[in-house]
């Protein structure tokens, strides 16, 4: 049943009193997903329901500025999403590209691409550049754009990376192996100098991680949630984050 906005106003606002501020996670990352499925139950272009994602994400990180939350890393562009026909890749790489135009502009975060950027159309890198160079002095909210993107391919990137260090610097496989370390690898993700995302949010009901941050999330918190993610609300944010505020985080202990 769909409260009357006073009604959700006091509703937020109850929720956010339940959430202590120490409890709140400091990296949330978020598979923006079921822009697709949005646009076609409203008759509507594959693209403009892209368009409509790209919209909310902007409410989305206002919503976690208020909150504080200084991280979040937001699943946009994979590399099984390159292999879309060209027209809906394009259309889809157009709109992200109008995205980080406009987050540039907003000064609302710094601005950080992660994924294989030479897989990425020549436009979209450049919108990057400038992105990154425009907002590298921004305080507070940063924000990490998954962008031709797969877990899998990451550390397998990750470990040639490795490689080629060791390789580099004389070392031998021997020698590489029997002092390599989790940290190791870890410092040479995409991800390489960032915290662990302490939660992660699936919108369109869907409940796997589909390859998003296969080894920063060995010890997240999922949260997964009905709504496509244009529908996603300000009270589906607190919901997910009262409830992870309400865990118990074990990291294996």
């Amino acid at each position: 049943m769909k409260l009357p906005q006073p009604l959700y106003t006091v509703y937020e606002r109850s929720l956010i009193s339940a959430i202590p501020a120490e409890k709140l996670p400091q990296h949330i990352g978020v598979l923006v997903d079921g822009n697709r499925r949005w646009a076609a139950l409203l008759g509507e272009s594959t693209k403009h329901g892209h368009e409509a994602g790209a919209a909310r994400i902007i409410e989305f990180l206002g919503w976690c500025t208020e909150l504080k939350i200084p991280m979040v890393t937001l699943y946009m562009l994979s590399t099984e999403n390159l292999k879309r026909s060209s027209d809906e890749l394009n259309d889809l790489v157009e709109v992200i590209e109008g995205f980080v135009g406009r987050l540039t502009a907003s000064g609302l975060a710094r601005v950080r691409p992660v994924g294989q950027l030479e897989s990425l159309p020549a436009s979209l890198r450049s919108a990057f550049e400038v992105a990154v160079e425009e907002t590298a002095a921004v305080s507070g909210l940063q924000v990490n754009i998954a962008v031709g993107y797969g877990g899998r391919q990451e550390i397998t990137d990750a470990v040639r990376g490795l490689l080629r260090e060791a390789a580099a610097s004389g070392r031998s496989l021997e020698e590489l192996a029997s002092s390599l370390t989790s940290d190791d690898i870890s410092h040479h993700l995409y991800t390489s100098g960032m915290p662990d995302p302490d939660l992660l949010i699936r919108t369109s009901g869907e409940q796997r991680l589909s390859g998003f941050m296969t080894w920063q999330s060995a010890y997240s918190e999922f949260y997964f949630c009905e709504a496509l993610w244009p529908d996603f609300r300000r009270v589906d944010f607190l919901r997910a984050l009262r409830d992870y505020a309400q865990r118990q985080r074990r990291f294996g202990s």
